[in-house]
């Protein structure tokens, strides 16, 4: 150590510093633990001003499409309006809104003019006196468009931290083919944004999505959102559903329920191979008197089917070949006592039928016939016709994803410990089970069971839903599902096709026909009971149906239609058969495809005439309708950047030519071309262009080469 170092003079000095510096690691200490404990309760407060954690953020619904990809419901963005008052005063901007306030209010009065101008300034005024940081302006949710009319009145068109104009952002359900198959599809509850019924509720985990999280953080006066967990948007789902079938089977419901004053109207159509719903109508008269969608009848409305069942029944009969199709039976009058009660046929006022054979007991509808053999074979045993029924399927539950969705009920006789007495049976019950009564099914249960005798003895399961999306790839798919594949012996199916085909071809379907094409089906009229009043009380309510397939010799879709009316006149084939014939045939109508080559004659002109212009557009039209084209591109880019040129051709053969494209600074030619093409090449220069007729241009005002100008306008003339 140095001599020079003076121990005396220089410790006292660094144990000054240390002393001090002991003092001061104290105070910091003490002033964190204070902090800590007596300013916790402040501090936080400060901090949550600055900080607001666990902001859930919504993701965007899933849409539901149609089969061939369809909006049918999709989700778009909705706003609530606010004003931040204590926003507006720390930007300085008061006086500017007591001057613009008038402006402000006339302006959302014209956006909104079912309020005044007056009354919204009252409560803007009311907003500002208080410093609301959150004050409604409007009190609906509003559309885009509606927001940019908004923002764009005095003020408000300044930043949220300037003008405290802000707003909450939904997302709303909006349903673009509006009321059409509403009740399947489904719709949400808009103040909770929550599946209500349809499809939105069943597949409602599917479409959600999954919620994020972002907490805010204020950073110079702002607030940042800072996302923690983005959200999952809810994914896509396909239904079965087909727009254009769907239309048609509405509105030939609801013409008729207008024309015969119904109560009630369902149509269901299904695909006979695959059991998918391509359309499915629930229409039901309002207090008002206007039809609506209210509840799904369809698959809910558990109603005694009436003379549809009785297909069923003879299927069972044939089924356990205890009758075949020569089986004679006697129907008298058309009255028939039965057990201590009247069996009726529809013309027993007329005579009846008399002596019949078994396939006239359907084509005819004869009550007396079809339960007289069923009643016959099965009386002694009815657990053995019930079982019957239950091999077609017509119990099954399938399970549907519709809310509301009851299975059929058909009660199965039981005997009583012994084995001798049947405690839930009557002489009765049979014969009315075997023509509709006492049983309840609804109306896809029955097409079901049509559309499995249509598919040769297959029962499908009726599908709604075939795909679930995500970004436009498939990652969930619902095949056609096969509950049973025989539902009865191949000779049973090929002996009931052909009665159903003659129910319509010579029976009382006949208004369910076609002069096209094949139908078979079954109608049914059936009264309907008024729970423990029973079927007699003041007016009589009847259930109207129809049940088929089409084309018969090549089924492609099987249907239902049902309709509840009350009072005379009622008709099964007379009212459903006609919406029946109405949806089937437009359905046919709709995929018609005509041969080209039947519509040529000696005086047809095979090679068409190619106007000028875009030679890219023009190849993968011709290529597309299998014209030989030389000098082309195959017909592979329709939509690339345009090649212009003409287009010559011979007898046979049709040759593209590139031209040169003029320079932009001069007008093109385009004689020649067409409108589309022609208005492109002038207006991409430019030029403004008026068309005089139509066709393609013969003359156009302005010469080829001449130099373009601002403002410089061409007609065009066109034959």
């Amino acid at each position: 150590m140095s001599s020079k170092f003076n121990y005396k003079k220089i410790m006292p000095r660094y144990s000054v510093i240390a002393i001090v510096m002991t003092f001061v690691a104290i105070a910091v200490v003490f002033k964190a633990f204070y902090t800590m404990t007596v300013k916790k309760e402040y501090w936080e407060k400060v901090a949550s001003r600055l900080k607001v954690d666990s902001v859930e953020v919504k993701p965007v619904r899933g849409n539901i499409l149609s089969s061939d990809g369809q909006l049918m419901a999709s989700s778009l963005p909705e706003y609530k309006i606010y004003m931040d008052f204590n926003a507006l005063h720390k930007a300085g901007n008061d006086s500017l809104w007591d001057v613009k306030m008038d402006s402000i209010a006339i302006g959302l009065n014209q956006i909104f003019p079912e309020q005044s101008a007056k009354a919204f300034r009252d409560s803007l005024e009311k907003g500002h006196r208080k410093m609301s940081m959150h004050w409604p302006i409007w009190k609906k949710r509003i559309g885009y468009s509606t927001l940019t009319e908004i923002k764009a009145l005095p003020v408000f068109c300044l930043s949220k931290y300037k003008s405290g104009f802000h707003y909450d952002e939904f997302n709303a359900r909006r349903q673009p083919f509006g009321t059409l198959a509403q009740r399947t599809v489904g719709d949400l509850y808009g103040a909770k944004d929550s599946a209500r019924y349809g499809l939105e509720l069943s597949y409602d985990s599917i479409l959600r999505g999954e919620n994020g999280i972002i907490h805010r953080r204020k950073i110079r006066n702002k607030y940042l959102s800072i996302t923690d967990t983005p959200p999952t948007d809810g994914m896509d789902i396909v239904t079965t559903i087909d727009v254009s079938m769907q239309d048609l089977a509405e509105r030939s419901v609801l013409n008729e329920l207008k024309e015969i004053n119904g109560n009630v109207g369902v149509a269901i159509v299904m695909e006979v191979a695959t059991g998918d719903i391509k359309a499915i109508v629930n229409m039901e008269k309002c207090g008002d008197g206007v039809y609506r969608e209210r509840k799904n009848h369809a698959v809910s409305d558990l109603l005694e089917p009436g003379s549809v069942f009785k297909t069923a029944s003879i299927m069972v009969a044939l089924d356990d070949e205890v009758v075949d199709t020569n089986y004679v039976v006697q129907t008298g009058g058309g009255v028939w006592p039965m057990y201590g009660r009247e069996m009726k046929d529809h013309n027993w006022r007329r005579g009846g039928y008399g002596t019949m054979r078994l396939p006239k007991t359907l084509e005819v509808s004869s009550n007396i016939g079809v339960s007289r053999i069923i009643d016959n074979f099965y009386h002694s045993h009815p657990e053995k016709y019930v079982q019957g029924i239950y091999d077609l399927g017509l119990a099954t539950d399938y399970k549907l994803p519709i809310p509301g969705y009851s299975p059929a009920k058909i009660r199965m006789p039981k005997k009583d410990s012994r084995g001798k007495q049947y405690l839930n049976w009557s002489n009765t019950a049979l014969p009315w089970m075997s023509i509709g009564y006492e049983t309840q099914v609804p109306p896809i249960s029955v097409l079901a069971f049509y559309n499995a005798i249509a598919n040769d003895g297959k029962l499908m399961r009726p599908r709604f839903v075939k795909e679930v999306r995500k970004d436009g790839e498939v990652v969930m798919t619902f095949p056609p599902e096969v509950v049973k594949e025989h539902i009865a012996k191949p000779k049973t199916i090929k002996l009931i096709q052909t009665i159903l085909q003659h129910v319509v071809s010579q029976g009382l379907g006949r208004k369910a026909g076609s002069t096209s094409f094949l139908v078979a089906g079954k109608t049914g009229t059936a009264q309907m009971s008024k729970g423990a009043a029973g079927y007699h009380t003041g007016m009589m309510d009847y259930l109207l149906s129809f049940a088929g397939y089409f084309p018969a010799d090549n089924p492609r879709y099987s249907c239902i239609v049902c309709i509840q009316k009350s009072g005379l006149p009622a008709s099964g084939g007379g009212m459903s058969g006609v919406v029946f014939h109405h949806i089937s045939e437009g359905i046919m109508a709709q995929s018609l495809k005509m041969d080209v080559n039947s519509a040529r004659d000696t005086t047809s002109v095979l090679i068409p005439d190619v106007k000028a212009g875009n030679l890219l557009a023009a190849d993968y039209v011709l290529n597309h309708f299998g014209f030989n084209v030389q000098n082309g591109w195959g017909g592979s880019y329709p939509f690339g950047a345009p090649v212009w040129g003409v287009a010559t051709h011979d007898q046979n053969t049709i040759t593209m030519n590139k031209q040169k494209v003029s320079s932009t600074a001069v007008v093109p030619n385009v004689i020649g071309m067409g409108a589309r093409d022609a208005v492109y090449a002038l207006e991409n220069r430019g030029i403004k262009v008026r068309i005089e007729g139509r066709g393609k241009v013969m003359e156009q005002s302005v010469p080829v080469g001449s130099t373009v100008k601002k403002g410089m306008i061409c007609t065009l003339k066109l034959v």
